[in-house]
């Protein structure tokens, strides 16, 4: 049976054995289930480092040139700022259209504490590893990526002497590759030991007061796939949209169940060069900055987010209020790339720029997991239609 089958039958099973067994069961599921669960994502946070570093130090030094990793870059980061500023436009269309919030009596007490978010000069300084072991031993991505970019470029510029660190790199990507594909042979067993504890614990009690924003940021989530990705890839990407989202389904049902990007990477990876023909090189350069910085669902999340917070306080958002969310959701995407937590600490900042209460966040923090696992799913689906598109571009460059 294909293993994206199997996957689909384990989270299906999930939701079932979860609600059956409900809230009153959740204890004996967190001390005997999700630890199954956890190990899962170790097994994947354990081949994330190594792959990102030997994958991206490889795409480079294979590229040969830093005129075309800077072109490369431009195109990345244009198509990312672009797609989230869409993102944010359905988010807000589609909240504006169905009016989540409107008639509740939900109003918290307190706003709950938010990490303040860093400056985006901070950003630019963290980017830089004054030491690159530290940054892998924590898993910071960011600086991983500066310091592989640093490698590959090193290895091209001293050509001949710099084969045999590249064969080290070679070999220890392919070894990460064959490691992925091992890991993913237990993905049915990890999606159900990840999920069912989730599914008991927001059960209809959690669900239901708030199911208007969650249909809402799924609507706008599955929208958005359909229309700006499947364009992007049929359009800049030469490929059909339908097989585009098969080639993408193991790593969507993954990100839908882990809520990580960074742990989906290697099985997008994978993906993107086995079943969608992406070149290499450009995807060991777009998916990890993607992971990193491409903030779709994210932008989706916080457009509704912001007009539901609005509706329960009775406020009216004028349109330079909603084009203000737009600008600044755009810019705190990148702002905030890599920080832990960035989607609070976004939705925090939007909220203040257009003066909403900060309040308001207390009441999406409840249903925070299941928003998470659509929006998280939106991102990599948006790194790998843009890998693809680059890809297309690049040819006979």
């Amino acid at each position: 049976m294909n293993l994206s089958i199997k996957i689909f039958i384990s989270l299906l099973l999930s939701v079932i054995v979860g609600l059956i067994l409900g809230e009153e069961n959740l204890p004996w599921l967190k001390a005997y289930i999700a630890p199954i669960g956890t190990m899962f994502i170790n097994l994947i946070k354990m081949i994330i480092v190594p792959v990102v570093l030997s994958s991206l130090v490889c795409g480079v030094a294979s590229l040969g040139d830093t005129k075309k990793l800077g072109r490369i870059g431009i195109k990345v980061i244009l198509l990312y700022l672009v797609t989230t500023a869409i993102a944010l436009i359905i988010g807000l269309g589609l909240a504006s259209i169905l009016q989540p919030g409107v008639g509740m009596n939900l109003v918290p007490e307190k706003a709950p504490e938010i990490t303040e978010a860093p400056t985006f000069m901070t950003v630019l300084v963290n980017m830089i590893p004054a030491n690159p072991i530290m940054s892998m031993a924590t898993a910071d991505m960011l600086p991983i990526i500066v310091f592989a970019l640093a490698i590959g470029i090193g290895i091209t510029a001293v050509g001949q002497k710099g084969q045999p660190l590249l064969n080290f790199f070679d070999s220890l990507a392919e070894v990460s590759y064959k490691l992925i594909s091992m890991i993913m042979s237990l993905a049915p067993y990890g999606v159900f030991a990840l999920l069912v504890p989730v599914v008991a614990e927001n059960g209809p009690k959690v669900l239901l007061p708030l199911l208007s924003v969650i249909v809402t940021v799924y609507i706008g989530c599955i929208l958005h796939a359909l229309i700006v990705y499947s364009s992007i890839v049929s359009a800049l990407g030469k490929i059909s949209p339908i097989k585009f989202f098969k080639g993408m389904t193991e790593a969507m049902l993954l990100a839908f169940t882990t809520c990580s990007s960074a742990a989906t990477l290697p099985i997008n990876m994978k993906n993107c060069e086995e079943k969608l023909g992406a070149n290499k090189s450009v995807a060991s350069f777009v998916l990890p900055l993607g992971a990193t910085i491409n903030m779709d669902g994210t932008a989706i999340y916080q457009g509704v987010c912001a007009i539901f917070i609005a509706n329960i306080y009775g406020i009216d958002l004028t349109m330079s209020q909603m084009i203000m969310i737009i600008i600044s959701g755009t810019l705190a995407s990148v702002g905030t790339a890599g920080v832990p937590g960035a989607g609070v600490i976004m939705l925090a900042l939007v909220l203040q720029t257009v003066g909403l209460p900060m309040e308001g966040i207390a009441l999406v923090a409840g249903i925070d997991r299941v928003l998470d696992m659509i929006r998280t799913c939106l991102n990599i689906t948006g790194d790998a239609a843009v890998t693809v598109a680059v890809t297309q571009t690049e040819k006979g460059k």
